[in-house]
């Protein structure tokens, strides 16, 4: 299904700030060459991320699914110069895709890239999160936020991405093991008195979410 009308689509990315040169080639690359390009957060929503991190200006973000580095590139321009992002990529292949762009991006001091399997990693991270991007596996989204939430400041954001997981959660019976777990984690969020949240239709679904 098809959310967001594709003419609208072009009209925002042109009436959106243009992509620095290497987020450009990093979208230009991977939507021509990876088999699953549909994966990446792209144009608008990648400006929006900035925008959201250069706003909060983090000490601390941790992006959960690296895979070519685009959203951390742009999450990692609204970082404080101290600052340091935690990224987690469990395919090897995309994770030294990433790591070449973020040595090119000369972000490798503050950018820390993890590889395996963020279930494991998320609990040896000894973090307290500004931010946090999750944007991997969908069955593993509420242990994600169950794993990452007792870890946010107060205040602190954690954003969910494919929240819409493209219309199938629209549907009165949702099938599919994806779309049943993104349904299921987005009844689990609006039932959690530790936080409000607001739910964006860009691109696929964008949940910003608040500790309280």
């Amino acid at each position: 299904m098809e959310l967001i009308d594709q003419t609208a689509a072009d009209y925002a990315s042109r009436h959106s700030s243009p992509l620095d040169y290497l987020l450009a080639e990093i979208e230009r690359k991977t939507l021509t060459v990876h088999p699953h390009a549909h994966i990446l957060s792209g144009h608008v929503q990648g400006k929006l991320l900035e925008m959201i991190s250069c706003m909060l200006q983090p000490l601390r973000i941790l992006e959960i699914g690296t895979f070519t580095g685009f959203s951390s590139l742009c999450l990692v321009k609204g970082l404080t110069q101290d600052g340091l992002l935690h990224t987690i990529e469990i395919r090897e292949e995309d994770a030294n895709t990433a790591e070449k762009y973020f040595e090119q991006a000369g972000e490798k001091k503050r950018i820390r890239l993890h590889r395996g399997n963020a279930l494991e990693i998320i609990p040896e991270l000894e973090e307290v999160w500004d931010l946090v991007f999750i944007d991997a596996d969908k069955v593993n989204y509420i242990n994600y936020y169950e794993l990452t939430l007792p870890y946010v400041k107060r205040g602190g954001w954690i954003l969910a991405d494919n929240v819409l997981f493209h219309g199938k959660v629209l549907k009165e019976n949702i099938t599919g093991r994806n779309a049943t777990a993104i349904h299921a984690f987005n009844e689990h969020i609006i039932k959690d008195g530790r936080v409000h949240q607001v739910m964006l239709t860009v691109r696929d679904g964008l949940l910003l979410i608040q500790k309280r």
